[in-house]
């Protein structure tokens, strides 16, 4: 079969050394990268394409997860991590691996054969591995969105998002002046926000409650929110109804 080219992603020294010494061990690997935090490895993937990446998922500056969501083309996976808040099952029935340290060369040849012979499913299933390890965290709420621009790589903390606007298969974040185009569905957001600060006004609109300014009624059956920055929402019944009841009005 064909060398699998390979990177390693962790921000841990040792981790490194024993991944990079177990590759060794394994004829259909080689070994061609190895990084410390997302932002270098999402670029050296975006230009050498390995096929298959060891990633951490607690780096600095971007974690796995997020690194994960910007690559447009992902390599197969196979995650490494300390934590057990992580969901394990959720690995296995997106047929992406995991290695939970510590682990012994045994599991980690496991590891290895099973990707292999998975992998054709293991990039078709990617995404969804990464929304359920999300929600398998001990605390999955986010405190961030990360949005790739072209070449740029933007950090937006929930505190500065006006609202959100679902448009087909993207979302608009809207912050007090620039808005970022992100490839994810409004429902996988409004799981991952904080309930009691973000409030799905209407079918296409998620609003920022701490941004609200007034809520006005526009006709007889028409409603709406007024941000800071001087931007209307529109709310549908529903939505109004449960703005109502977390703001206690």
């Amino acid at each position: 079969m064909a060398i699998l080219k390979v990177f390693i992603i962790e921000d841990e020294v040792p981790a490194q050394l024993l991944l990079e010494k177990w590759i060794g061990q394994i004829p259909e690997l080689e070994l061609s990268g190895i990084f410390s935090d997302g932002f270098s490895a999402l670029k050296a993937i975006q230009a050498n394409a390995p096929d298959l990446i060891f990633l951490d998922i607690e780096m600095p500056k971007l974690n796995g997860l997020e690194m994960l969501e910007l690559i447009e083309k992902p390599p197969q996976v196979i995650f490494t991590t300390a934590y057990h808040e992580y969901a394990v099952n959720a690995f296995e029935l997106a047929a992406v691996d995991y290695l939970l340290k510590p682990f012994s060369f045994d599991r980690f040849k496991q590891s290895i054969f099973k990707v292999i012979a998975q992998k054709e499913h293991s990039i078709l299933n990617l995404r969804n591995a990464v929304f359920a390890l999300r929600k398998g965290q001990m605390n999955p709420v986010l405190d961030r969105i990360v949005v790739k621009d072209g070449i740029n790589i933007h950090i937006i903390p929930i505190s500065e998002i006006f609202f959100l606007e679902a448009q087909d298969d993207y979302v608009m974040i809207h912050t007090k002046e620039h808005k970022y185009l992100k490839l994810i569905s409004l429902q996988t957001l409004e799981d991952q926000l904080p309930a009691r600060s973000f409030v799905r006004v209407h079918r296409s609109y998620i609003v920022n409650i701490a941004e609200i300014s007034k809520i006005q009624n526009i006709n007889k059956d028409s409603w709406g929110v007024f941000l800071s920055n001087g931007k209307f929402v529109k709310t549908s019944r529903s939505g109004l109804t449960l703005l109502r009841e977390i703001m206690y009005i």
